[in-house]
């Protein structure tokens, strides 16, 4: 049997999933593909999740490459979080999921 982390890299779809596994990947690409945002500023956005939480999915997009994270040396210390080339790549599938949300969503209006 094959495992997903032997596909990662090898098959787009579990490659995609593995990268976007985080409950908030989509809502946080999605937001930063409107805007840099800073650490705080995406935690207004996202009230309900603890810092913890999106320090760990901040982490993971960095990490795959889908985030950039640049660091200001300066008092009080600034962090800002944007996309990354790959990330920009992504719009176009982010603009695809919300058509097919919208759509859904007028769907389950007209049942």
């Amino acid at each position: 049997m094959i495992t997903q982390e032997e596909l990662f890299g090898k098959c787009p779809f579990a490659t995609s999933q593995k990268i976007l596994s985080g409950k908030w990947a989509l809502i946080l690409l999605h937001f930063l593909s409107e805007d840099t945002l800073r650490f705080n500023e995406i935690q207004r956005k996202l009230p309900e999740i603890t810092q913890s939480t999106l320090t760990k999915q901040l982490r993971s997009l960095e990490d795959y490459g889908m985030v950039i994270r640049t660091v200001y040396s300066q008092i009080p210390p600034k962090v800002e979080y944007s996309l990354s080339p790959m990330g920009e790549d992504f719009i176009i599938v982010l603009d695809s999921l919300k058509e097919w949300g919208n759509k859904y969503i007028e769907q389950m209006r007209n049942l």
